[in-house]
This record gives structure tokens, sequence and C-alpha cells, in this order.
């Protein structure tokens, strides 16, 4: 009982470290909500569910996933250790949850995404930082000069590498010229972060391989951007030229 408590008011580094990516992250994106036709309240809105969502989701999905061990210990549940997590269980619940707020508030889909660009960006280079700070997404062992003491091992820094990529990302997002098509933003930070994935998961330690020699998130990288490549043609031919021009001088 005591270790619980001290958990609660002494939480890990790295969750100390996405608390103010998200904090960081939202600033920015109220500060250009209002340039993608989309009011503050309701981003914050959307973010607060969906982060909820991500947080219960997760749990929820790794209980329900390993539910033979909390049967034997229903305590475990809810424990403040962060590693009982399924973080696609709470990508998927963050989704389901802001998809059904943007919905009852009536929020058109791809100018939302635009608004949220920032937030995700900054947490993206938070999730980078948070694995430095825990030690995972570790790298290969290496013999590089620049490589890390990790795990009794000299490895690649992959979570140096994830920082710097994901700052990159953020420098090109936020520093693009504005789009008046809606949904070009997100589709470009979220087709930037996939090709950076494509690189990183090369140097990766802990990669799961499929099929004994694909990595798993490589696959999933290489789906995700050719569904953004998709959906950026499809935005690009959104808007008739002309139409664009007039909406781009407008912005001016």
């Amino acid at each position: 009982m005591l270790e619980f408590f001290r958990n609660i008011f002494s939480p890990p580094r790295h969750m100390i470290l996405l608390v103010i990516a998200a904090w960081i992250g939202l600033s920015l994106a109220e500060k250009r909500a209002e340039r993608h036709g989309i009011h503050k309240d309701d981003l914050n809105n959307v973010i607060f569910y969906g982060l909820v969502a991500f947080i219960l989701g997760g749990r929820i999905s790794f209980v329900l996933q390993n539910l033979p061990t909390f049967l034997k210990s229903p305590i475990g549940i809810v424990s403040i250790n962060p590693d009982i997590f399924d973080a696609f269980g709470g990508l998927a619940a963050a989704l389901i949850a802001a998809f059904i707020f943007g919905q009852r508030r009536e929020l058109a889909l791809w100018p939302t995404l635009d608004a949220l660009t920032p937030f995700l960006a900054i947490l993206s280079i938070g999730m980078g930082l948070a694995h430095l700070a825990a030690g995972t997404a570790f790298g290969k062992v290496t013999d590089v000069a620049w490589g890390i003491n990790l795990w009794s091992a000299t490895r690649h820094p992959t979570q140096v590498y994830e920082t710097l990529a994901s700052l990159l990302i953020f420098g090109l997002i936020w520093f693009k010229k504005h789009d008046p098509r809606p949904g070009i933003l997100f589709l470009t930070f979220a087709a930037l972060t996939a090709a950076a994935q494509l690189f990183l998961q090369a140097f990766r330690g802990d990669s799961t391989l499929i099929l004994n020699s694909l990595r798993q998130e490589q696959v999933i990288a290489w789906l995700v951007l050719a569904i953004c490549f998709i959906f950026i043609e499809t935005r690009f031919k959104s808007l008739p030229k002309a139409e664009t021009d007039s909406a781009a001088i407008h912005v001016k």
C-alpha cells in the first residue's frame, strides 16, 4: 500500500514529460484552431475526451489480454504502473471517443484533424523524450561513437533519433504555408511520421518481427504512408485551382 501511494505522488519521469508535452501541444494547437474553423473550446474537449479514453482504453485492453493474471490479483487493475498498458488499445479508444464527440458537435473531420496536428506533433516529441527517460524503444547493439550504454550494452540512441525526427517534423508543419484544402496539414504530418518510422525502425532493437523477417512497425508505417498519399491526392483534387488561389489570397 505504501508503494501504491508513493507512485501516485512520485510519478515516473517519462510520465511527467508526456504531461508537459501535452500541455505545450494543446497551447500551440489553441493558437491556430480558429485558422481551421475550430473553436478552441471544442478542440480542448476533443483532446480531453481523447486522452481520458486513451488512458482507460489502454488499461482495459491490457487487462483483457491478460485476464487470468488479473483475476488472481484484481488490485493490479488500478495499479499506477504505466507498463500495464496497451498503446494500440488506448489509441483505438481515443479515436472512437474523439470521433463520437466530433459527431455530436458536428465538427468537420479534416479541419478538426488539422487543428489537432500541432498537439500531436509536440506529443510525438514528448514520446521520444519519454522513451529516453524510461529506457524503452531502445536501439540495436552498435559500436558507433555516439552510442549510449543501455541494458548492459552500447546501443543506437534510437530515442534521440526519434526526438530529433519529431522536432524536424514539427518545424516543417508549424512553418508550413497554410493550405486551404482541409486535411493536407494532418496528412502531411502523418506521412512524415510514417516515413520517419520506416527509417527509425531499422535501428531499433525491440521491433516485433512477422514471418521471421519483416518488422511489424515498418509494415504498418508503409500502410499508413500509402493511405496518406491516397488521401493527399484526393484532398488536392477537392478544390478547383481557381478556388484554391482565391482562398490562399483571402488567408493572406
